[in-house]
């Protein structure tokens, strides 16, 4: 639905205006469209995977599902396979050899367990600290896309609020951490990622509040900015170190009594062990 891309706002947006209403899975023609329509990196370094889910079989529409796993093995894309319901219907209907062809992962989830959303201590306190943030966030370019960007942001965590219980700490959560990149709209980030440099920016392009000021003055405000934006994160960090903690305490009791995987353990548990091939390390945050 967008290109590979960085800008999780936009992936925000996008995900929250789809709508589905059931139907045929056509499994090859979405690896085929996804392995040629989107720009893959060219390194066999990075790690480029592609994940399909779904409770039809694997054989169902015009493009043959073995010739669309081939091809995009063959350009380093590893193609991950989520059944949605028993593993051996997924084995018996091609699942699993969707991603044996594609040096990929099977797995299984039970697509009628409801994953308990877990509400925490913590969770009012991080939204409060996800909204907030927005104030840090400088955008620059033309002013119809500084006023896009900063809406944008705006507008997902609001529904990422009123989408489930936790969410909206879970996504403030995620703007704490530097995975939460603005640098192609954000002058903080732009500049400490080395695209930009201040003096470099036309008066017209920054921030309507700093086009009147000196360089010095932009200087001194971006980083007044800078320094604001490390002062919250290191908060919402602290507390969702918290969070995190009490989750992990509370899915654990909830696993004891389900055997199948819900989809987001899926996903992760096999992002994990296709990252580990690629010599991928992941800290303990």
């Amino acid at each position: 639905i967008v290109p590979l891309t960085d800008d999780l706002d936009k992936i925000s947006e996008e995900l929250f205006a789809l709508k589905t209403n059931g139907g045929e899975e056509y499994c090859g023609m979405v690896i085929q469209a996804a392995t040629n329509g989107l720009k893959w990196s060219k390194s066999n370094d990075d790690l480029k995977l592609i994940f399909i889910a779904g409770n039809e079989p694997f054989t169902q529409g015009p493009v043959d599902y073995k010739v669309a796993c081939s091809a995009a093995i063959k350009n380093g894309i590893t193609v991950n396979t989520i059944h949605c319901g028993p593993k051996d219907v997924g084995i018996r209907t091609g699942w699993q050899d969707g991603a044996k062809l594609a040096d990929g992962s099977f797995a299984y989830i039970d697509q009628n367990r409801r994953v308990a959303a877990v509400k925490t201590p913590f969770d009012a306190k991080l939204q409060k600290l996800g909204s907030r943030i927005n104030s840090t966030y400088l955008a620059f370019g033309k002013k119809a896309e500084r006023t896009v960007r900063l809406r944008r942001q705006a507008a997902q965590d609001k529904l990422a609020a009123s989408a489930a219980p936790g969410a909206g700490a879970a996504r403030a959560a995620f703007k704490g951490k530097d995975a939460y990149n603005a640098s192609a709209w954000d002058l903080i980030d732009a500049i400490k990622a080395g695209k930009i440099k201040l003096e470099d920016v036309k008066t017209d392009m920054l921030p309507r509040e700093m086009q009147k000021m000196s360089l010095a003055e932009r200087k001194t405000y971006l980083k007044k900015k800078a320094d604001e934006r490390q002062k919250i994160r290191n908060e919402i960090k602290s507390l969702s170190a918290k969070r995190r903690k009490y989750i992990v305490e509370a899915r654990r009791k909830e696993a004891e009594k389900s055997k199948a995987a819900s989809l987001d353990e899926a996903i992760i548990k096999t992002i994990r062990t296709q990252a580990a091939k690629k010599k991928f390390k992941f800290s303990k945050n």
